[in-house]
């Protein structure tokens, strides 16, 4: 093995003792001296840090839980009553599902039915030293009035921030579906994909932005030309727009940053244009206030994210990602298969893998040569945590770098949450709320998609075990 430099200047004070074992009686041969262990970035061996500010019961109950969601056929049964009409729509048992949903994966995924409830949540993370993103549980909005009640629904949620405690809110969080009729966001997006497809096409509603779409886009969505906007869409498009820069002007004075969410690719390249459009009015500080999401699970999102951040660097402005593996698998793959054109999902869990990690090292350089990039790596994956925290570190980037975040869903990958933690890293846990109902869209949502980690992840589950083993072997032996 070659020996670097700086070591081979380390060896200089043994060398006359090296020399002279070649010399010296057997006995005074000195032994080498064996290898210093090298500590792991993400130390998940230490249980009893790991966990020392999680009670016993609330513990207990997260392993119960978490092998529960990992039986698939149990899983499976659940979502299908919680979509079944009949059962829904017959008042006892839809109160008998919703006090069942409510003392399981609701109390394992949310932080409450109100803000002051989400509130103390978040204070209890607080004091074992992460911090939270408060996402107001809103879905999918049908028209005008929807989006307007939805907006003050995230207006009251940056409200309520200034009474927390001091930085124990990273972001606050909205999805463009809800303050803009789904309806809409897929016309903008017919019409942004016929432009990637014709250039000189024309689009009077268009605001200043950032491109949306990559050469390997996905374009199947648009078949044939679409109809241009009429006069009430684009009035409603500007209407969203509005929506969102109210929003973005709330939270620059609430000095709170912003995430939006990422959708299904229907949708998204209307989402990416009004979140870029976001960022050329707000993001012309250092740190930006307006951050888009990348879906790694996606075949063009690392080309979309590298022409993104190379644009923005060009017009002079910050640019912030969360970057996340994607939640619409199902979907996105039934979609396709429907059309008989290919998924616009990568084909293997590695090559998502592969991806996810292809630009989180992407978004760490641009940090490190002093570039506009942002970044909120959300994973759950152990070995993409890793792997970005020992990137970040060999780069040089400060584990206080305001640049550089790590976040997980609650109730999800505690593990990796404490273990990133205790290594000093800035994290935070997603922390979705609002009444059962709201938030069912989400549920049913983390049970599918995430039916495949809940089954085959076992890290958390082992952690917790351990734990709860020594807990009570202290318990009984005193030691």
């Amino acid at each position: 093995m070659a020996i670097s430099p700086i070591s081979r200047l380390s060896l200089l004070p043994r060398l006359p003792r090296f020399l002279s074992s070649f010399t010296a009686t057997p006995s005074a041969i000195v032994a080498p001296e064996a290898p210093t262990a090298v500590k792991p970035i993400i130390d998940l061996g230490d249980t009893d840090r790991l966990f020392a500010a999680e009670a016993t019961g609330r513990l207990a109950w997260s392993l119960a839980t978490m092998y529960a969601l990992a039986v698939g056929p149990a899983v499976d049964l659940g979502i299908a009553v919680m979509r079944s009409r009949a059962v829904m729509e017959n008042a006892a048992l839809r109160a008998a599902v919703m006090a069942a949903v409510r003392g399981t994966v609701y109390r394992q995924f949310c932080a409450g039915e109100e803000t002051e409830e989400a509130s103390e949540t978040l204070r209890r993370l607080w004091e074992k030293g992460l911090r939270g993103i408060l996402d107001y549980g809103l879905e999918d909005a049908e028209d005008a009035g929807a989006c307007d009640r939805n907006l003050a629904g995230f207006m009251r949620t940056v409200d309520v921030t200034p009474a927390l405690p001091d930085s124990s809110v990273s972001f606050a969080c909205v999805k463009i579906t809800a303050i803009t009729p789904i309806s809409l966001l897929e016309r903008v997006s017919d019409l942004l994909r016929w432009e990637k497809k014709n250039p000189s096409l024309h689009l009077p509603w268009k605001q200043p932005s950032l491109p949306v779409l990559a050469d390997s886009s996905p374009l199947y969505h648009t078949p044939a030309a679409p109809p241009p906007l009429s006069q009430e869409e684009e009035r409603e498009l500007r209407l969203s727009h509005d929506r969102l820069s109210a929003l973005c002007h709330r939270c620059s004075e609430a000095n709170l940053p912003l995430l939006v969410d990422a959708e299904y690719t229907s949708v998204q390249p209307a989402i990416d244009h009004m979140t870029f459009s976001a960022a050329l009015e707000f993001n012309r500080q250092p740190h930006p206030l307006v951050y888009g999401t990348v879906q790694a699970y996606l075949k063009d999102s690392k080309p979309r994210l590298m022409q993104a951040v190379d644009a923005a660097e060009r017009v002079g402005i910050s640019l912030g990602f969360k970057l996340v593996r994607g939640a619409y698998m199902s979907r996105e793959s039934g979609l396709a298969a429907s059309l008989g054109v290919a998924s616009p999902i990568h084909d293997s869990i590695d090559r998502t893998h592969a991806c996810y990690n292809e630009c989180a090292s992407f978004l760490l350089e641009r940090i490190t040569t002093g570039g506009s990039a942002s970044a909120v790596f959300a994973t759950h994956n152990l070995e993409s945590g890793k792997a970005a925290a020992a990137k970040a570190m060999e780069l040089g980037i400060g584990k206080g770098n305001q640049k550089l975040q790590f976040a997980q869903l609650m109730g999800m990958a505690d593990g990796l949450s404490l273990g990133l933690k205790n290594a000093g890293f800035q994290v935070s846990k997603y922390l979705p709320f609002g009444p059962v109902e709201q938030v069912m869209p989400y549920l049913l949502r983390r049970a599918e998609e995430n039916r495949g980690f809940l089954s085959t992840s076992t890290i958390d589950r082992d952690l917790m075990r351990k734990e709860l083993k020594r807990r009570l072997k202290v318990a009984v032996l005193g030691k």
